[in-house]
């Protein structure tokens, strides 16, 4: 028999390399490494021997330590699960936007809330009148979670709730639904986040001090485990420390460690690990580093079988981690933002390649507005489209064997144990969050990022390279706010009127009792109370009563961004306006005696605070004096520390849509304190169709996502010279 094909001449490195220097730059081969954010170095061309020592390389799905998935035969049988996140003003226009996600193809439920809600706060709160029905919907009692869930069978229909601050009256408010809907709770199916120490880090939504809130979350695991066996008790939340500025790696360890510390605290309550570790879930976000995320998902089954075996747990579903992923929402840009339905594509595969049980995929229009229905359509048919069309599917973990993908995944476990033990050697997670150190960490990295992108060594299409002349207008999503928020409040009346005072107040009581004195199950008496009709604010103000409201730190990092302007990687030009403006901050402050001075700060209950301490970070490594305020400002404090503070401008960071309300009030504000000289400028999400609106209130600049901080730093400057007459 003959042979079908031809003897080839194998080649060996050796020669590979001596090829390759001819096109190299310098005839230097090495110089083609990438280094990732993570300090791992990734190689144009890997070989057999990159995974000759490598111990997992040759494992199986649905078996220890998981790396190549948590079930034998993944999405063979059974794909994973739309699950769209989404959450619009009212809870009526929500259930309607559910209902019918579930007839296109939506396969599970993931629940959006306000901010007012998420910092436990009911509509009628003076401290929210920005925030009811922006950025998610409104939820002040069980007869709220009632409409949201009308004509969704919650024993088929499985929910996810991404709360963590009011994870209580929430998610009593969810079982009390489901009950006066005629369901169980042992079969109710579905996450609750309950994430509580990455929000100390990056998201901010927390209400009680770290101490108290590991009480709760412990309550919580103790109480489903008994009650709710098909329902997980935890989301393990890496998604927000992405979305605030952390590698990969620096999400990957993270997010374990503080599964681990949630593993500590119901022990600690003295429960069997395998009792509840099987209901632990996990939460990635998925970037434009596709490499990067395929390997860090299958190095977390890794890392969590690791961990997990550490506390002696048996059963293989506590071995096991599973996981949801979501596209990233930093990746998304407001300029040329079709550009953005790919980037979700190119994510989606990577959350897909890595082995999510369910995921959630952004509209393109996130960087500008809540997405609109045309949008979201398009985003859930992205992942439609991979599973029914592409056969993806059909291969379980086709990476494996890749002699890349399998020494990249031993690389990105190796950099996050690394981390890990690190936050150990400090004494846990909880520790390394108590101290600022996991939080500075983030914040360092994002600043980096940040300033890869202003200075053009990272390419965003659109963006820094390939940009429009002129940008097409996209229709957006517009709350009235101040319509939702009456609604509410009309609502909340009636409840209060209709309901037995006593009874509430009574169940209020207990829940007092119980923080106070570390006795009773917290979830429990919440459950009652919310059969009273007690509200999310009640409910939160008693446990407030006892654990105090939770107060940051105010920090910033310095140095790293002006780090990255360095003469060897950036281009001449983009290094001289750099200079060149550093040295007219210079010349500002010699003339008037002191430096041009700016207050970055963020009002409501907006808690997203990547872009606010960037900013403050990149402005004073550029010489301005920088104050960040507190988060969770009313207008009147903001003028107030303005004022004293004696700066000359106010930044105001807006993430979550409250701009046509908070924006305003802090401009009449100063003006009502005698400190019209102040101006205001902002950044952050906001419709370009609101930029007039703003503009006509007062406010001197807008600066969106994707504009240079350097290029915003001098309209600063220039705005408070022309304020001074200089």
């Amino acid at each position: 028999m003959t042979q079908k094909y031809p003897e080839f001449q194998t080649a060996n490195l050796e020669a590979w390399a001596k090829a390759a220097a001819k096109s190299a730059p310098g005839g230097n081969v090495e110089a083609l490494n990438w280094q990732t954010p993570d300090g791992i170095t990734v190689k144009p061309l890997y070989t057999a021997a990159d995974t000759q020592n490598l111990p997992y390389a040759n494992t199986l799905p649905g078996f220890e330590p998981y790396l190549r998935g948590p079930q034998a035969t993944m999405y063979a049988v059974r794909p994973w699960t739309i699950r769209q996140y989404a959450g619009f003003s009212t809870a009526e226009e929500s259930n309607a936007f559910y209902r019918k996600a579930l007839t296109a193809g939506g396969q599970g439920v993931s629940v959006a809330f306000d901010l007012a809600t998420h910092r436990g706060y009911d509509s009628d709160h003076p401290r929210v009148t920005g925030d009811v029905g922006k950025a998610g919907v409104a939820i002040d009692s069980v007869e709220d979670m009632k409409v949201l869930f009308d004509q969704i069978p919650l024993d088929k229909v499985s929910v996810s709730m991404t709360m963590n601050g009011a994870v209580l009256p929430v998610l009593a408010g969810y079982v009390v639904a489901a009950e006066e809907q005629g369901v169980s709770q042992d079969k109710l199916s579905g996450t609750i986040q309950n994430d509580i120490l990455k929000e100390f880090m990056v998201r901010n939504t927390y209400i009680y001090p770290p101490k108290p809130s590991m009480r709760i979350i412990g309550d919580i695991i103790e109480y489903t485990a008994k009650n709710m066996p098909k329902f997980n008790s935890i989301s393990i939340s890496g998604y927000h420390m992405q979305e605030a500025g952390a590698n990969q790696a620096l999400e990957l360890a993270f997010t374990l460690a503080d599964g681990k510390e949630y593993v500590k605290t119901a022990i600690a309550k003295g429960m069997d690990v395998d009792e509840f570790a099987g209901r632990l879930s996990f939460f990635w976000a998925i970037g434009m580093n596709f490499y990067l995320e395929v390997a860090k998902m299958r190095a977390a089954r890794l890392l969590w079988c690791r961990i997990m075996k550490g506390f002696n747990a048996k059963s293989p579903k506590s071995l096991m981690l599973r996981t949801h992923c979501q596209t990233s929402g930093w990746s998304l840009t407001e300029q040329d933002p079709y550009n953005n339905v790919v980037r979700t594509t190119i994510e989606a595969m990577a959350a897909v390649f890595g082995g999510t049980q369910s995921l959630h995929t952004n509209s393109f229009d996130e960087a500008i507005a809540l997405p609109t229905e045309f949008s979201s359509r398009i985003a859930r048919n992205t992942q439609l489209i991979i599973q029914e069309e592409t056969h993806i599917p059909n291969v379980i973990d086709p990476w494996a064997g890749s002699y890349m993908m399998e020494k990249l995944t031993q690389d990105m476990a190796d950099a996050a144990w690394a981390i890990i033990e690190e936050v150990e050697a400090m004494g846990g997670m909880t520790q390394a969050v108590d101290s600022g150190w996991a939080k500075l960490k983030i914040e360092a990295a994002a600043a980096e990022k940040q300033a890869r992108i202003d200075s053009g060594k990272d390419v965003i299409v659109g963006v820094n390279k390939y940009k429009l002349k002129l940008e097409d207008v996209i229709e957006s999503r517009d709350i009235d706010n101040v319509a939702v928020r009456d609604g509410q409040i009309e609502r909340l009346n009636k409840i209060k009127k209709n309901r037995d005072a006593a009874q509430v107040q009574q169940a209020l009581a207990a829940i007092e009792t119980a923080a106070a004195s570390g006795t009773g199950n917290l979830l429990d008496l919440s459950i009652k109370a919310v059969r009273a009709r007690a509200t999310v604010g009640e409910i939160s103000d008693a446990m407030e009563k006892s654990f105090g409201r939770h107060r940051a730190d105010t920090q910033k990092v310095t140095g790293v961004y002006a780090a990255a302007f360095d003469t060897d990687t950036t281009d001449g030009d983009t290094m001289d306006y750099w200079n060149a403006l550093k040295a007219e901050i210079a010349d500002f402050a010699a003339a008037q005696g002191r430096r041009p001075r700016v207050m970055i700060s963020k009002l409501g209950q907006d808690g997203h605070d990547r872009g606010a301490k960037v900013v403050a970070t990149a402005f004073a490594d550029l010489g301005f004096d920088v104050d960040i305020g507190p988060l969770f400002q009313t207008p009147e404090e903001c003028a107030r520390q303005a004022i004293e503070n004696d700066v000359h401008a106010v930044g105001v960071s807006t993430l979550a849509a409250g701009h046509k309300t908070l924006v305003p009030a802090i401009i009449a504000e100063l003006h009502k304190q005698g400190a019209d000289d102040i101006i205001v400028f902002v950044g952050g999400v906001i419709p370009r169709q609101d930029y007039a609106m703003l503009y006509d209130a007062g406010v001197k600049g807008i600066y969106g996502p994707g504009t240079p901080i350097p290029a915003s730093a001098k309209d600063v400057l220039a705005q408070i010279k022309k304020a001074l007459n200089v």
